[in-house]
Parts: C-alpha cells; structure tokens; sequence
C-alpha cells in the first residue's frame, strides 16, 4: 500500500501545532489524566473550538468522528487519501479515524506515531485482531527509557510494531534495521519513519532471521513475552507462539552472535518462576560468558494476577468463554510448575569477561535509566586492587541509626540519589572508604589509613574490603 501521502500529512501535522505539548494544553491536566484512562467525555468538552488541533484530536485521540468540512480544513487535500490508506473512513458528512494518529514527545523532538485505535474507551469492548499492531504502551516507554543512548552506527529493532523504537533509535544511530513478522507492523513503521522524516531498514521476517550474519552496536527489543497455553486467539503484538518463556531464552542465547564487540542487546522480558528453581540460577543459564550481563528483576506477578492482566487485554473479561480461558490457563501454569512470573531488563554487553550481575530491584528508579545501565557497564571494566583510585558518586547520601548519646551507630545506611536509586547496609570501615573516596587517594592508601587509626591489620583489611569496593563499583557507589 503507498505511503506517499506521508509528507503532506506531516505538514498538515505540523500546521495543526498536532504535538503533545499543545494536545496536553488544549485538553488540560483533568482531560488528559481521563484519556490515560481512556475516559473521553471531559476532552470532547474541551475540543469544541472547531480549530485543527481541536478537530485532530476529537479524530485521532478521542476517536469521534467529526464533521467533513471540518477533516477537509484540518487534513486539506489528505481526507480522500487517508480514507484510501486506511486511516480514515468517510460516511455521510462525517469522517471517523480508523487508525491512531497521536503527538509523541521523545529525546526534545515531537514526533508522530501511527498504530490501531486504542482499544476500550469509554468502557467499549477492547477485543483486537490477531494482527493488532499496538501503539505507544507501558511497554515501549519502559523500553525507551531502558535502551542506552550512546552515539553508535548500527541499531536493531527486534520486533519493532509500530517502530517507535526505531524512531528513538534514529536519534543516535546512524543506520536502524526494524524487523516484524506482521506485515501490517511493517507498513506502518515505514509509515511513521517517513511521516518523521526518519530513515529505517524495515525487513520482514521472525526474530533474527532478516538480519542474518549482520552485527549490530546496539540492540533493542521489546518481544512478545506472555507466556500462556496458546489455548486462544495468537495476538502477534504479543504472543509468540513458543512454548513458556522460551521467546526471551533464545533472544539471550542468539543475541551475542549479532553484536559487534562492545555492543549492547536491552530487552524488556517476562520470564518463570519455576517450582523448586532458583530464578537467577534459571536466567543465569541462558547467559554466555562473551558477555557481560545486567539482569533486573523489577516485579514478580503471581499466576491469577497475569492471567486476569492478560485475558483483560485480550479483552474476554465478561464474557462467556472467560471463566473456562483463566482456569485452563491456571491449570497449564501449575502443570508447568510456574509459581510467578517475573518482568524486568536483560542487559548483554558483548566482548566482556563473563560478569553476570543478576537482582531483584523493585523499588522507585531514575527514568530514563539508560544512563545507569551504561555507568554499569563502564564500571565492569575496571579494575580493582590496591592502586586503583575511586570516587564516591556526589548522590550517595549517607544515614544512620542508634541510640541517643551513642558513641557509635547502630546501623549506617549508604543511599542513591539517582540511577537506580539504590540502598546498601555498610560497617565504619565501608563508610570510611566512600567517604574517603575522592580520587587523590587509592583503595590500598585508604585502608592502610582506616587500619593505623583503628589498630587493625591492614592485610585484612585488604582481603575483606577490596571486594566490597568491588561491589560498590558495581552497585553505583562508586565511580572511576
């Protein structure tokens, strides 16, 4: 299908002021919190003004049809073209959307952002097509904010949809190949990369295969993780058609064979907690030793609570099939021993010496976290002994706990201000060391000083806390 309309609707675009900021302030702070929850009515109270932006959201973002004179003045010249495309359709004196047209503000640039209608609004029935092709979510933001945005020549979106990955990427990048087995996705990031001006390879094929034998600076991937029977409908925007968790297992094992040296694979995953199995022993599994590893696990989801989440988004709750679709899909969870599932970030960084850093982090973090991903994967390179010279990050705020009139506290707690925002217990000689920690002294200096005035023996010292700076290096305490 052509695209060739795509330069005219952007100029439409921008002749409307269409772009998040001005959306937000048409519809104001009450209308625009109700469309998150996709809650129309107090923005249609709000865009009746008759002007372009008012008219392109009522259209697009509202999905309520508006006048023909009125399309024509917002899209002039565009309605017939975007009714043939599949954007639009018309019927008597009324032009109603049939595809997501919506403002994204990414990386200080607005862009645009093309996708199926929103599902459910105003509590209609969200049932999709299994050739949905989703829109900005939850999911690529988490993403967006994942991926490392480090200047790098060639980029990969794995399973791209709508390509708003691509479209970041593009801001860093100087080549982004975009892959998706659903045509329909394909067409409408070619759709998107030319409605922003943005060059992207867009191949079609499953996971790896359209770029086979190619490396890659950085990959990013967002896969159809939901583990699940398969017993309904496949919604390819998020369901893979392999068994369990086994999408994300072969992303991570076949990852490192397409990354140039030093280049990073991010993925967004689901994965099993399995009965009788430690989760990072599982994950640990999947990981090769040519790279190194950052694993987060951000939430655990016990197996009612994700089927209710998924089945809802398939939208059957309430009918008749939905009581028979949740304990089949119970029955194969217990059947499969899966106690939970987990969601977080994997991190490979190829060309490592095999460091695997799996946790379970699950509290409040810096958004965008891409840079503390990359301030990991700095630190691993580094290496600690007794010359090595560290300093402590300006964030980390130190507190402590213990009796009034004390000669010592009871607890000392170092804590994050930013990145991962992370808190870790430490004793006087940990403390000491950050806070002695300013680059002008090495670990070794700094504990031969903390042994003199505590009288211990300093090659202790040495062996005990050397690892530890390790730890802190790693953890974001310290920084080179």
């Amino acid at each position: 299908m052509s695209i060739d309309f795509a330069g005219p609707l952007r100029e439409a675009l921008v002749s409307a002021d269409f772009t998040y900021d001005a959306v937000a302030d048409l519809l104001g702070e009450q209308a625009h919190r109700a469309l998150s929850r996709n809650e129309t009515t107090p923005g249609l109270r709000r865009t009746t003004d008759g002007s372009a932006l008012s008219t392109l959201t009522r259209l697009f973002l509202l999905q309520t049809p508006v006048s023909h004179d009125e399309a024509e003045q917002a899209l002039p010249a565009l309605v017939d073209r975007l009714c043939n495309a599949g954007l639009l359709e018309q019927s008597v004196g009324e032009v109603a959307a049939r595809m997501d047209v919506r403002p994204y503000s990414s990386d200080g640039l607005d862009l645009w952002v093309v996708s199926d209608l929103t599902p459910g609004l105003d509590g209609a029935p969200n049932r999709v097509g299994a050739n949905h092709v989703l829109g900005i979510s939850s999911a690529s933001t988490s993403l967006a904010q994942l991926t490392v945005r480090e200047d790098v020549g060639r980029a990969l979106d794995l399973g791209t949809g709508c390509g708003v990955q691509a479209l970041h990427l593009a801001t860093h990048t100087r080549e982004v190949v975009a892959t998706d087995v659903n045509q329909r996705a394909l067409w409408m990031t070619r759709l998107n990369a030319q409605l922003n001006d943005v060059p992207v390879d867009v191949r079609e094929g499953s996971y790896f295969a359209p770029v086979a034998g190619e490396r890659f600076d950085l990959i990013a991937t967002n896969p159809p993780f939901v583990i699940s029977p398969a017993t309904g409908e496949r919604l390819v925007y998020r369901d893979s058609g392999l068994p369990g968790d086994r999408v994300v297992e072969d992303i991570v094992r076949a990852a490192p064979s397409y990354l140039a040296a030093g280049g990073l694979c991010q993925i967004l995953a689901n994965w099993s907690i399995v009965r009788g199995s430690d989760w990072e022993e599982r994950l640990g599994s999947w990981l090769s030793d040519d790279c190194d590893s950052l694993v987060i696990q951000r939430e655990v989801i016990d197996p009612s609570e994700y089927v209710e989440l998924w089945l809802k988004d398939e939208g059957v709750h309430g009918s008749p099939e939905y009581p028979r679709r949740y304990d089949t899909w119970l029955s194969w969870f217990d059947e499969q021993g899966i106690e939970g599932v987990g969601f977080g970030w994997i991190n490979l960084r190829a060309g490592g010496t095999g460091q695997h850093r799996l946790e379970e982090w699950r509290y409040d973090v810096e958004q965008p976290i891409g840079p503390a991903i990359a301030d990991h994967f700095a630190a691993t390179r580094i290496k600690i002994d007794a010359a090595t010279r560290l300093v402590a990050r300006p964030d980390v705020l130190q507190e402590t706990q213990g009796a009034p009139g004390a000669e010592d506290p009871a607890t000392i707690v170092v804590r994050q201000q930013r990145g991962f925002r992370r808190a870790r217990q430490v004793d006087t000689v940990e403390a000491a060391l950050i806070g002695a920690c300013d680059g002008d002294l090495s670990l070794g200096q700094i504990l031969d000083a903390v042994a003199e005035i505590t009288d211990a023996d300093a090659d202790a010292l040495h062996t005990r806390y050397l690892p530890l700076a390790r730890d802190l290096l790693d953890e974001g305490f310290l920084t080179a």
